[in-house]
C-alpha cells in the first residue's frame, strides 16, 4: 500500500494538506473522499483510509482545519482545543475543500473518475452529506454527522444515494434532527438508507474513543463496504 501527505491548492487561494492511501497497482480503481472527525486527520482517520485502500479504493482525506491549524490532529479528551477551529468552518469553505479533493481524484490516472464516493465521521458525516451535493458522487456515507439538519433544505441537490448511521444513545444528534433530514429526503424523492444502533453512542465506530462499540462498528463497517461495492464496483 502507498500512503503519503500531499498539498492541494483550493480555489479560495488557500493550501490544503491531505492524507492519501491506495493499493500499489496499475489497475483503475474507484475513489473515496474521506472526511475527518472534529479531531483532525488523526491516527484513526488515517487508519480508516488504509482500511479502505485495502478494500481496493484510492482514498484522500483532506484537512478541514487547514486555514486555522494546518496539520492539526488530536486525541479525544479535550474538546476545547478543537472548538476555535471547528467554529471557524463555513459551508462555503468546506464546499471548495471538497471540490479540491474531488478534482485531485479526477486527475489521478488510476482512478475511475465516474466512480467516486465519500464517507465521513462526526463533523465529517455532515461534510459527506454536503460533498454528495457539491460534487457528482456515486454515493455518500455519513457516520453520526452532527448538524446535518442544517443541510436538509438542500437534499434535492444530492447526486447519489446516502447511507446514514446513528447511535441511539447519541445526545449530540436529536431524534427531531434525524427526522428533519429523513423527511426532506422523502420529499425530494432521494435514495437513502438509515441505520440506528440503539445500543451505541456518538463516535461508536472509533476504537480510540471511550464510546467505541465493537459490535456496532463491525456491523456498520460491513454495511458500508456493501454500500460502496453496490454503488462503485
Amino acid at each position: 500500500m502507498y500512503t503519503d501527505t500531499i498539498t492541494l491548492p483550493v480555489s479560495d487561494g488557500s493550501q490544503m494538506n491531505a492524507f492519501i492511501a491506495h493499493p500499489e497497482t496499475n489497475k483503475s480503481l474507484p475513489g473515496i473522499l474521506l472526511f475527518q472527525e472534529a479531531f483532525g486527520v488523526n491516527h484513526h482517520i488515517k487508519d480508516v483510509a488504509q482500511r479502505l485502500a485495502n478494500e481496493g479504493y484510492v482514498v484522500i482525506a483532506p484537512e478541514s482545519y487547514h486555514r486555522t491549524a494546518p496539520g492539526f490532529a488530536t486525541g479525544y479528551d479535550d474538546f476545547s482545543v478543537i472548538a476555535p477551529h471547528f467554529q471557524a468552518l463555513t459551508t462555503e469553505q468546506l464546499s471548495v475543500d471538497i471540490l479540491a479533493a474531488y478534482h485531485w481524484l479526477q486527475n489521478e490516472q488510476n482512478v475511475q473518475i465516474n466512480k467516486i464516493a465519500c464517507i465521513g465521521f462526526c463533523l465529517g458525516g455532515r461534510v459527506a452529506l454536503l460533498a454528495n451535493m457539491v460534487a457528482p458522487l456515486s454515493a455518500g456515507i455519513s457516520f453520526y454527522g452532527g448538524g446535518m439538519h442544517a443541510l436538509a433544505n438542500r437534499v434535492n441537490e444530492l447526486h447519489g444515494p446516502q447511507l446514514f448511521f446513528y447511535g441511539g444513545k447519541d445526545q449530540h444528534i436529536t431524534e427531531a434532527h434525524r427526522n428533519e433530514v429523513e423527511q426532506a429526503l422523502i420529499a425530494a424523492n432521494k435514495d437513502y438508507a438509515k441505520v440506528i444502533f440503539s445500543y451505541a453512542d456518538h463516535g461508536f465506530h472509533c476504537n480510540e474513543r471511550a464510546s467505541y462499540h465493537p459490535k456496532a462498528a463491525k456491523e456498520a463497517w460491513a454495511l458500508s463496504l456493501a454500500f460502496l461495492q453496490n454503488n462503485l464496483q
